[in-house]
């Protein structure tokens, strides 16, 4: 078991716990919102998807967004994911990422969505 993230108290009064499924989830949504440069000792650490939200959209902007993140997620997580396919959707003032991914450890398919406001 793994301290859960975001970081909270569970019913029982103790550090919120989730399985590796749900250890590595937290993961990659800490990866894709982390900007470049948000932490201390990792400077290069993240994804800078966010940034893009403000960007002139179009094809290239799509593309672009799609390597970064697919990118960004094999360098932090290659060791314990491969990462097989990436949805990018930024409406109105919300950005949704979609990962489909295969954990390395067991082979086992997960695909997780991720929802932000942006500010």
């Amino acid at each position: 078991m793994q301290l859960d993230y975001p970081l909270r108290i569970d019913g029982r009064g103790r550090t919120a716990q989730v399985n590796e499924e749900g250890h590595i989830r937290d993961l990659i949504e800490q990866v894709l919102f982390t900007s470049p440069g948000e932490r201390v000792n990792r400077p290069d650490f993240g994804s800078g998807l966010m940034q893009l939200v403000f960007a002139p959209s179009g094809d290239e902007l799509a593309t672009a967004t799609h390597f970064l993140v697919q990118g960004s997620l094999q360098q932090w997580l290659g060791e314990l994911i491969e990462v097989e396919s990436v949805d990018v959707a930024a409406e109105n003032s919300s950005l949704t990422v979609k990962v489909a991914y295969k954990i390395r450890r067991n082979q086992q398919r997960q695909i997780s969505e991720f929802r932000r406001e942006v500010p």
